[in-house]
């Protein structure tokens, strides 16, 4: 009775809980779609490994460098990289980590020490985390080659930066969530997110104009580096490094000291949650206004040569549009890059080349690179459908004008984009000739319809449910982005193999004579299609509600 009374240990909570986690992911492999989504992930993650790995032989070469050259006091240089990841890229890519579920957890008898800890081990396995583990592996083995008689100091000071950089990750994750708990909030945090993300790629041209007057400055802020725990890192490494013992451990214990008020402030913020805190985004109830009754001239469609069924969702669409924030200012995003590749390769003066790129080869390129962001949200076309998609089959519409709605907002949506860009590009650069102008509009047309009609299946067959104002956690299937990566580069390698065939022919209207007869035959299999995504829609009924209305 005693046992039963006292509850199971610190140990066997956690026990309990990695067992729970571990049986929720096999038991979710049983699913088809899941299987596939775990596929798409694994090809996706393949690349980012590519990544970790060149990135980890430079951490080995430089770290074998400092040490063989006694360049010691430049490790402040390389933790500060190392303190800049861990933070930086957890927020950079929270749409596509899984996110740890605290509230979840507390439904269960849990105590506070077992909530930290698992938090924490939640933390270490982030991909950003590992990724920061294999690089500082890989300093441990270059000093092991270059200097042994430092790889125990560097241990010393790898292990606590960890514990460091794990604590000030999970504590402002948890600030961060409170912070966004409100919609207003989340949408005034991702537009200023936006506008530094844009800001940064003007920052090379603006180096290269003012960059004479920054210099002095940045290098009066250098000297205050030492304040950041990344300098108490490097700083205790290379005290070891030179044997001065008392200076290390004063070092070490700067870097101790961050890592305990990070750590006590971790504490107090999980204490909040665990005592029951909760964050509502619900609204304050107000007096209902009387809605006026339309009549029926308000009720009447005005435009009538399209189906009612397709007009009503593609005012729904529109709605949704206004309401989506993110994807709204999202549309800013495009056009303001293609002004950024303008000033850096484009023009009579660009920045990054001697030589600006021909209006023949940057107008195709910048095209492509606008079907390419502004198609992308097509391969889940039902993302923010929610319960909503049960309204669907039950809706006097066949899912044939359903989807023809949805892509006719897509397509509205780049139509606009790729004019302002158009425009942009004849200031800027300059437009082709016009056997380029005319192939390169012939093969948006190809592009946009072919891409609908693979992006209309992938949308049926692997949906995914998104969240409006949620960055977290927001993503798109893994075979759905796998699919979207192949069609990306089988479209790119048919559009550059053809544009470059009036080249090796001597014939400058070739390539607008084949994309026309390839958009051709692209419409004509759109819209043979349709009916048979209405047959498709019916059969994976359960799956569209299954990942949609959960």
């Amino acid at each position: 009775m005693a046992d039963v009374v006292a509850g199971p240990g610190l140990s066997e909570q956690i026990r309990t809980v990695a067992w729970l986690r571990w049986r929720i992911l096999r038991n979710s492999l049983r699913n088809k779609s899941r299987r596939l989504d775990l596929i798409g992930l694994i090809f996706s993650g393949f690349f980012s490994l590519l990544f970790v790995i060149g990135v980890t032989l430079a951490f080995f070469f430089v770290t074998r460098y400092l040490f063989e050259k006694h360049l010691e006091p430049l490790f402040g240089l390389v933790f500060l990289a190392l303190l800049v990841w861990w933070q930086s890229f957890p927020i950079l890519l929270a749409g596509f980590a899984p996110q740890f579920p605290f509230r979840t957890l507390l439904r269960f008898p849990m105590n506070l020490s077992a909530f930290y800890l698992i938090g924490m081990a939640y933390g270490l396995a982030d991909s950003a985390a590992l990724a920061a583990l294999v690089w500082m592996l890989a300093m441990l083995a270059a000093t092991l080659v270059a200097q042994p008689s430092a790889a125990s100091a560097l241990f010393l000071v790898c292990a606590l930066f960890t514990v460091l950089n794990i604590t000030m990750e999970r504590l402002l994750g948890a600030w961060v969530e409170k912070l966004l708990a409100k919609r207003k909030s989340r949408e005034v945090f991702f537009t200023i997110f936006v506008l530094a993300m844009v800001s940064l790629q003007f920052l090379n041209p603006l180096m290269q104009k003012y960059g004479h007057a920054l210099v002095p400055m940045l290098r009066s802020l250098v000297p205050y580096l030492w304040l950041l725990p990344s300098s108490f890192a490097g700083d205790a490494l290379a005290q070891s490094a030179a044997h001065h013992w008392g200076m290390a451990f004063l070092k070490f214990s700067g870097l101790a000291m961050y890592a305990g008020i990070f750590t006590m402030l971790l504490a107090m913020r999980y204490s909040q949650l665990y005592s029951g805190e909760e964050l509502s985004e619900g609204v304050a109830p107000a007096r209902k206004q009387e809605r006026t009754a339309l009549t029926a001239q308000d009720a009447r469609d005005t435009v009538s040569f399209v189906p009612p069924q397709v007009l009503a969702v593609f005012r729904k669409e529109l709605l949704y549009l206004k309401r989506n924030t993110f994807l709204f200012f999202g549309l800013v995003f495009p056009p303001m890059m293609l002004l950024f590749f303008s000033v850096q390769f484009g023009g009579a003066h660009p920045t990054a080349l001697k030589k600006g790129v021909s209006p023949d080869l940057f107008f195709p390129g910048m095209m492509a690179y606008l079907v390419l962001i502004l198609i992308a949200p097509s391969y889940n076309c039902f993302a923010y459908e929610g319960r909503g998609i049960q309204t669907y089959f039950i809706a006097p519409a066949r899912f044939r004008e359903i989807l023809i709605a949805k892509n006719l907002m897509t397509v509205s949506i780049l139509l606009c984009e790729l004019a302002l860009c158009v425009a942009l590009v004849g200031w800027r650069v300059g437009l082709p000739t016009t056997p380029v102008l005319f192939a390169t509009m012939a093969a948006v047309v190809f592009s946009i319809v072919g891409q609908l009609t693979i992006a209309n299946w992938a949308s049926l067959s692997y949906p995914r449910k998104i969240e409006f104002g949620k960055m977290q956690g927001q993503r798109n299937s893994g075979m759905s982005v796998l699919i979207l990566l192949g069609m990306q580069i089988l479209f790119a390698g048919v559009g550059g193999v053809i544009l470059f065939s009036g080249r090796w022919t001597g014939n400058p209207w070739l390539p607008a004579e084949i994309f026309a007869v390839l958009a051709a035959a692209a419409v004509g299999g759109y819209v043979s299609s349709l009916d048979f995504f209405t047959q498709l829609a019916e059969e994976k009924k359960e799956i569209l509600i299954d990942a949609l209305c959960r």
